[in-house]
């Protein structure tokens, strides 16, 4: 081959082998960006981003009339994300670096560790207010090896202190006596075995600073152990280390809850934001969220609270409706009764970041929606004129007896509905200021006057007089007395079935002097104790038990925020209790005495019902959920009644004639300055001994078209009579012209 032929081969090879290469390339090429492009776009994604979930706003809750109780508000948060640390970073120095930005920025953080934060270290379980919170601690006590065997230790010598108080409280563990000699170590198990089943049994109730004192585990030496079990550096001091382990000691609960980010502060500035994004805090990122923003100092009794899921939740259930185990959820009230409204769906979103962890760009994969907005029932400034009428009762009340504990609960509700338009309960407080202060939320939770229970649905008491037109009814439509007939009351009524032999057994009235002879209406306005003796007597106790339940009481009322059952006077209650129901029992029971305890909202929902003709509602409180643009109604409240008594238009006029005529004649310095004819009851619950009688009282107005039923209860407030003030002024507050207006044309419209 001469020169001239192998410098054309050559050129040719190299030809070829440049062909090959760029058909490769163009192969890869096409591979890359036709055929595989989508998994290396996703690679390429994944391998400079991150996925976010994006928290939707919740709904708000309003008024009937759209007034705005409890809104939104953007803000940001500090997360704490043990997942973000760099390999070889320590996570407790990134949590103290936080900590310090914080403290000298004057944020405050979350951690609920019951140990104060500064010398000399003492428990703080009384500031813990939930009892939750309090489950949670025990449970990390139980958790952690030392502290375990002290309390293992401790109740082994001292079994008495997780003793049953009540017949609900599990017995005292026994172990079988064992069949023969047992070796030092049989014993020892056997002992352990017995300290094991003692250490179940400690609740959280059990639970306080003197017994973990006594158990040798002082406030300190539950620090070191902790020390140890969080892996602090030596270098910490003590108060560093104190301030690291309350951060730990929550991550802690959270890994229970298989949850792994931690929000250590809420609701941080714009210059706290800068700040945490040029300072390089490895394992902090800032998310963003919404603040429930209170609206009204009103209703606080109703609208609840919002709050973590927590590890003791049931969380099979939760996450079989979506939730993932770190939102927020309603944990009391409104808030948590209509959860499934309110909560709306988040998003997901994926964040692009440079190698500096600066955000390049970012796409969202699943848009949030809103949560549905929630229309109540009551009516916001009639709310508030119940409340005030009700506190400025109780304050006179205990400014002229000095009694500072003395509570009291009233509701109203709207005859032929259900609807609750009004619940109060003193003593009153603040909501907003509850959640966001916590001097004045740990003087709330240690307050012996319990000012955050609501007495309106969960206070049971006596209903006394109030009862009487329940067993008027009863008695009109059994047969048992006519309209005409008329019963001597000579102050007094003797049981009619006595053994030959034995004492009589008299029962007097309140009026010792008799008021003569009365027929059913007049009995009614006399509130005459004979003839409700008489009546209880012809009746018997299992008809009247029949009655009672038909008018909802002796079970809740279907009020969506929980209510207590109260109790029907029986003989089933009292023999459960190794008692003996006696005769005298049951005409005790047909005055409002022996064992019957009602709630305020279940003796108005049973006025409410007795003058709708016997149509009987469920209470409630959601009049209707819509989407978060209210272009459409969800869901609605209850609309048809759980159930009709039989009352004859005679038997409603005879017991609605009697209520009316008190308001003319005993009542009268009251109601007549009332703006609408009205019908009422007073009643006085006895408390025996010395104790000052509750006082309880019911009424209805209009009288001849009743649209609003009225109950209060005021924990020794004597007579019922002295309630009747506080009555007039809630109905005044319903029917004057201004609220009339606002109860009817401002419904379904969201005001500012």
């Amino acid at each position: 081959m001469d020169q001239h032929e192998s410098r054309n081969f050559r050129l040719y090879f190299l030809g070829v082998m440049l062909a090959a290469v760029l058909l490769v390339y163009l192969g890869v090429l096409y591979s890359v960006q036709v055929v595989h492009h989508q998994d290396y776009a996703t690679q390429s994604v994944h391998s400079i981003a991150r996925p976010e979930t994006v928290e939707a706003s919740r709904g708000v809750i309003t008024d009937r009339n759209g007034r705005l109780l409890v809104g939104n508000r953007s803000t940001y948060n500090l997360t704490f994300d043990p997942s973000l640390l760099k390999e070889g970073e320590d996570q407790n120095e990134a949590i103290l670096r936080l900590i310090q930005l914080c403290q000298a920025n004057g944020v405050d953080w979350i951690e609920n560790l019951p140990i104060s934060r500064q010398l000399p270290y003492t428990y703080t379980l009384d500031q813990l207010g939930d009892s939750v919170l309090k489950r949670r601690f025990l449970s990390y006590l139980k958790a952690l090896d030392p502290s375990k065997e002290a309390l293992t230790a401790y109740l082994l010598q001292h079994p008495e202190t997780v003793a049953p108080r009540n017949e609900d409280d599990p017995p005292l563990p026994e172990l079988a006596e064992p069949e023969g000699e047992l070796t030092e170590e049989q014993e020892a198990q056997r002992q352990r075995q017995l300290g094991e089943n003692l250490l179940d049994l400690l609740a959280s109730k059990h639970l306080t600073a003197q017994l973990l004192t006594a158990a040798g585990i002082t406030p300190q030496t539950l620090l070191e152990w902790m020390r140890e079990d969080f892996d602090l550096a030596p270098s910490l001091s003590l108060g560093e280390a104190r301030l690291v382990l309350g951060i730990q000691y929550e991550l802690y609960l959270r890994r229970i809850g298989t949850t792994v980010a931690y929000i250590l502060a809420e609701d941080i500035n714009m210059e706290f934001i800068s700040l945490i994004n040029d300072g390089g805090y490895s394992g902090a990122k800032v998310t963003s969220s919404y603040a429930r923003e209170i609206q009204t100092s009103a209703a606080a009794h109703i609208l609840g609270m919002v709050g973590p899921i927590y590890a003791e939740d049931d969380m099979e259930a939760l996450r079989a409706k979506g939730y993932s185990g770190d939102e927020i959820i309603g944990r009391s009230g409104a808030e948590a009764a209509f959860e499934d409204y309110l909560r709306g769906t988040d998003g997901r979103r994926v964040v692009s970041v440079n190698s500096d962890g600066k955000i390049t760009g970012e796409y969202y994969t699943k848009d949030p929606r809103p949560g549905n907005n929630v229309e109540l029932t009551i009516d916001l400034k009639f709310q508030q004129a119940a409340e005030e009428a009700l506190a400025a009762t109780v304050s006179a009340m205990s400014e002229k007896d000095g009694n500072t504990t003395r509570g009291a609960g009233l509701a109203v509700v709207r005859v032929g509905t259900g609807e609750v338009l009004a619940l109060a309960s003193y003593p009153l407080y603040d909501l907003a200021a509850y959640i966001q202060d916590g001097e004045y939320r740990a003087q709330l939770n240690t307050d012996e006057s319990m000012p955050l229970v609501n007495r309106a649905v969960s206070g049971r008491y006596s209903p006394g007089s109030t009862y009487k037109p329940l067993i008027a009814v009863a008695a009109l439509e059994e047969g048992v007395v006519s309209l005409k007939e008329k019963i001597l009351d000579p102050g007094y009524w003797v049981y009619p079935d006595i053994v030959a032999g034995t004492k009589k057994w008299t029962w007097y009235c309140w009026n010792r002097g008799g008021h003569g002879r009365l027929n059913v209406t007049q009995a009614i306005t006399a509130s005459c104790n004979t003839f409700f003796y008489e009546m209880g007597y012809r009746l018997g106790i299992e008809k009247i038990g029949e009655y009672a339940d038909a008018f909802g009481f002796g079970r809740t009322t279907g009020i969506e925020i929980g209510d207590a059952a109260g109790l029907v006077a029986g003989p089933e209650e009292k023999e459960a209790r190794g008692e003996i129901w006696y005769g005298g029992d049951t005409v005790q029971a047909a005055i409002g005495q022996s064992d019957n305890l009602f709630t305020p909202l279940q003796i108005a929902n049973y006025m409410a019902t007795l003058v709708s003709g016997g149509k009987h509602y469920d209470a409630h409180l959601l009049k209707s959920a819509k989407t978060y643009d209210n272009s459409q109604v969800v869901a609605a409240g209850s609309r048809e009644p759980s159930n009709v008594i039989e009352i004859s238009d005679s038997t409603l006029n005879a017991v609605k004639t009697g209520m009316h005529n008190l308001t003319k004649t005993t009542l009268a310095p009251y109601f007549n300055s009332c703006v609408v004819s009205a019908g009422a009851k007073t009643g006085t619950a006895q408390l025996g001994g010395d104790i000052t009688n509750n006082g309880c009282f019911v009424c209805f107005a209009p009288y001849d078209e009743p649209e609003i039923a009225v109950a209060l209860v005021i924990e020794q407030g004597n007579a019922g009579a002295q309630l009747a003030s506080t009555a007039v002024s809630v109905i005044n507050a319903y029917f004057t012209p201004d609220e009339a207006e606002t109860l009817v044309t401002g419904e379904n419209q969201l005001l500012p």
